[in-house]
């Protein structure tokens, strides 16, 4: 009896493959962090502060991981059309750095990490933010045939990765994939995703939100039942009523040697074609509330994945955007008056977005007492995914800014207000009020 009252003590986190195939995990109050490890704790605004490994103990309202340095190797693809050949990374997650008050790395696990950062999904993101920069001429890979252009494409690698998720770059050098990577396999995975995609598209535009009020109602079997047996009825009754009476000159026939009136024959007719007639309707009917439901499940789907990322991404943009800020405020410009208030109207622009961020509506309503349709919530969530690409995007303009030369950043000034005109739109659509259509009219 004294068993059913004893505490269970809680399972620990499970810690393998620290340090191998996982950077870093979150920890509860009372784990312990490996050896070697290092462990962060983030209290409820947000600010870090980082301890060495051993037994967690977090106050109300904070939070714990827990990371190991590394190093790391993975390889990448800087071009997705050429996936024979690659480079192999070995980073490493750098200490403290006093001269700041936020590590770039804690920032990453406070703001993008669920709970898990694992080596396969880290090796991915560095993945996709290489190519982008690749793709959008930001970042230049030459066939490097001199030392210099290969030390300034690891100059512009080094920074990014730096700048971006707060790791260092220990060696980066050229490899040979093709024994690694079949490209066929990876052409099936590319066309399979492109499917769901566009079937995931499809499902959500054949249906309007308003489509099941213009639908027929679902007929249930007893309605079918009784719509088929008043129809025959009333068929039959139809049929019978319009033969004429029988004549007094054909009463002495018999009634055996007379064959069976034609009226009968249009009335049996009729009567089968009335029931397949509502056979057929009913079955069209259970086909279009099939049809609604798919239609109304897959709206419910996009819906809820819309409102997961519309409020991952806001959280990114209530993270970061102070952070960002706060390193673009520090550079070290160069001399000019024009430069100089270039950059503080970007600063201000950034500051304005963060205030945007902040007092944001909620996804849900259109009004206090107006629920939002699914259709519109999908709408204004993929305007944020907007202002969060503008985000990583300055973020690697940030590490551009920090390389660049004096005769380098009016272009680059010129990307800034194209990000942050991105950011102010995909922001500014995403808090438009709710307008219901209407068509002109003279």
């Amino acid at each position: 009896m004294m068993g059913l009252f004893s505490r269970r003590r809680k399972p620990a986190a499970d810690t393998g493959g620290l340090g191998e195939t996982l950077i870093a995990l979150r920890l509860d109050d009372g784990d312990v962090a490996p050896v070697h490890s290092t462990v962060v704790v983030f209290n409820a605004a947000g600010h870090a502060r980082r301890l060495a490994a051993g037994k967690v103990t977090c106050e109300q309202g904070e939070m714990a991981f827990c990371f190991h340095p590394g190093p790391y190797t993975v390889d990448v693809l800087p071009f997705a059309s050429a996936p024979e050949w690659g480079l192999r990374l070995r980073f490493v997650v750098d200490t403290a750095n006093p001269r700041v008050s936020r590590q770039r790395f804690d920032l990453y696990l406070y703001s993008e990490t669920a709970g898990r950062l694992e080596l396969a999904g880290f090796a991915s993101a560095a993945e996709m933010a290489l190519q982008a920069e690749l793709a959008q001429g930001a970042l230049e890979l030459p066939p490097c045939t001199t030392l210099e252009e290969w030390h300034a494409f690891r100059a512009g690698l080094n920074q990014l990765m730096y700048t971006r998720y707060g790791v260092t770059v220990d060696d980066c050098v050229p490899v040979d994939l093709g024994d690694q990577i079949d490209y066929a396999t990876i052409l099936q995975h590319r066309a399979r995703e492109a499917a769901v995609a566009e079937r995931a598209r499809l499902a959500a535009e054949a249906a309007p939100p308003d489509q099941a009020a213009t639908m027929p109602p679902r007929a249930s079997n007893a309605e079918t039942s009784v719509a088929t047996n008043t129809q025959r009825h009333e068929a039959t009754t139809t049929a019978f009523a319009s033969s004429a009476p029988p004549s007094a000159a054909a009463l002495p026939v018999p009634e055996s040697a007379t064959p069976p009136p034609a009226d009968a024959a249009t009335a049996d007719a009729a009567d089968a074609a009335a029931i397949a007639a509502v056979h057929a309707h009913a079955a069209d009917a259970h086909t279009r509330a099939a049809t609604d439901d798919r239609a109304a499940n897959a709206h419910t789907r996009a819906a809820t994945g819309a409102r997961a990322a519309d409020a991952r991404a806001l959280r990114r943009l209530f993270l970061e955007l102070p952070a960002l800020s706060g390193e673009l405020r520090i550079l070290n410009l160069p001399e000019g008056l024009p430069l100089f208030q270039q950059h503080q109207t970007m600063l201000l622009r950034l500051h304005m977005a963060a205030l945007n961020v902040n007092t944001m509506p909620s996804l849900a309503w259109a009004a206090p007492d107006q629920p939002l349709p699914a259709a519109d919530q999908t709408g204004r969530a993929a305007q944020t995914m907007i202002a969060q690409t503008a985000l990583d995007e300055a973020w690697s303009l940030l590490a551009r800014l920090q390389l660049a030369a004096p005769q380098q950043w009016p272009s680059l000034m010129d990307e800034a207000d194209r990000i942050c005109t991105n950011l102010e739109t995909g922001l500014s659509l995403r808090r438009t009020p709710h307008i219901e259509r209407t068509e002109p009219s003279l």
